[in-house]
């Protein structure tokens, strides 16, 4: 019988291999846990989900789970007939690269592009909307600060964002949509009272549009979404862009934003917000006096920067170790400063009992993998 001999190196490389292999299977299967809950839970989540991982600049973990129940079904139906939609369309299963309305995840996105022009020194974050906006100062509310439109800290009584979307609808100009908030009465001192609204990043957005003469939607376009390859992200190209509620975007595109907040604003090579802004962002603005005037229950105990809200106990000038945009159909976009990944969990429902409950488990699940990776 002849054997056949194998050298040396031939035996080191084979080894090599299977340890690589075994590493590999080892990184997919971290996420296992992550892979159970999004089966466990896609029907309290719509009955459609998807769940993006990125660490280290890649994806790193890209599942959807689809599992409708016939009253979900029902339901969607109903919802597409009386939008005069086709049903077949709006009930398409959900992959990374399904784009759909995101609602409050919005609000980050929104923060991000003003930011940019605090970084080019064209507006301050101490600057009054009055200088702006005169008809912010004939309606007693000149003295806002910006800062004070992206943390909610406005001092304005707005009504929820529902209210503010439906009083949105017949709308036909930013001035229109200033003038309506500008009529609003106050409910507290700027910068004491928070009131989760879309009312302050409206104002900020009017602001940026005088000082470009551009309107928002192409702001976005040209300062975040252009330079962070977000191909299928935008404001919902209406006659007024909401900033706090009407962007649409795909797990994919967004993760990619995610990416860029993550890596200290830098994406592709270039700066797209300075660092020293992505760290102002994430500080938490909501001082332990403040009055809280209204604050969504899923966002339980949480503080909140510029367009974001922080997920640990950070206070003064410390910057958070977790930060988070959730919507109100349920997208959970987050970025984990000390354990450098990011995550975004696309959904789209209305039902948010036990949802505070529900991030921070997955987030919970996810963290285990990233630290077992």
């Amino acid at each position: 019988m002849a054997y056949k001999i194998t050298s040396p190196c031939r035996i080191y490389s084979l080894i090599i291999a299977s340890l690589l292999f075994y590493q590999v299977s080892k990184a997919q299967s971290d996420f296992s846990k992550a892979g159970t809950w999004l089966k466990d839970n896609v029907n309290e989540l719509g009955g459609r989900a998807v769940l993006v991982i990125l660490k280290d600049g890649k994806i790193v973990y890209n599942q959807a789970e689809n599992e409708m129940s016939r009253r979900q079904k029902m339901i969607g139906k109903f919802i597409a007939k009386r939008q005069g939609k086709d049903p077949d369309d709006v009930l398409q299963d959900f992959t990374s690269v399904t784009k759909e309305r995101i609602a409050s995840c919005s609000k980050w996105l929104s923060a991000a592009l003003i930011m940019t022009f605090i970084d080019e020194g064209k507006l301050s974050l101490e600057d009054t909307v009055g200088k702006y906006l005169p008809v912010m100062t004939a309606n007693g509310k000149g003295n806002i600060k910006i800062w004070q439109c992206l943390s909610h800290l406005t001092g304005i009584k707005a009504g929820t964002i529902r209210e503010s979307t439906e009083s949105m609808k017949n709308i036909q100009s930013m001035d229109e949509a200033i003038e309506l908030i500008a009529k609003l009465p106050m409910e507290g001192e700027p910068g004491k009272t928070f009131h989760y609204s879309s009312a302050g990043l409206q104002v900020a957005a009017a602001v940026i549009e005088k000082i470009s003469g551009k309107d928002f939607e192409t702001l976005f376009a040209e300062r975040i979404a252009g330079p962070c390859g977000m191909t299928h992200t935008d404001f919902g190209h209406g006659k007024v862009a909401m900033p706090a509620g009407s962007g649409w975007s795909t797990a994919e595109d967004y993760i990619k934003f995610l990416n860029m907040i993550l890596n200290e604003g830098k994406i592709n090579g270039k700066q797209v917000v300075s660092k020293k802004s992505i760290i102002e962002m994430q500080k938490n603005r909501v001082s332990k006096d403040a009055v809280i005037a209204s604050s969504p229950a899923e966002a339980g105990n949480w503080g909140y920067g510029f367009g974001e809200w922080v997920m640990d106990d950070a206070v003064g000038d410390k910057r958070s170790n977790g930060v988070t945009s959730p919507g109100l159909f349920g997208s959970f976009p987050w970025v984990d400063n000390q354990l450098k990944y990011a995550g975004f969990l696309f959904t789209f429902y209305i039902k948010s009992k036990g949802r505070n409950e529900r991030y921070m488990e997955l987030k919970k699940i996810v963290d285990e993998a990233i630290t077992t990776h």
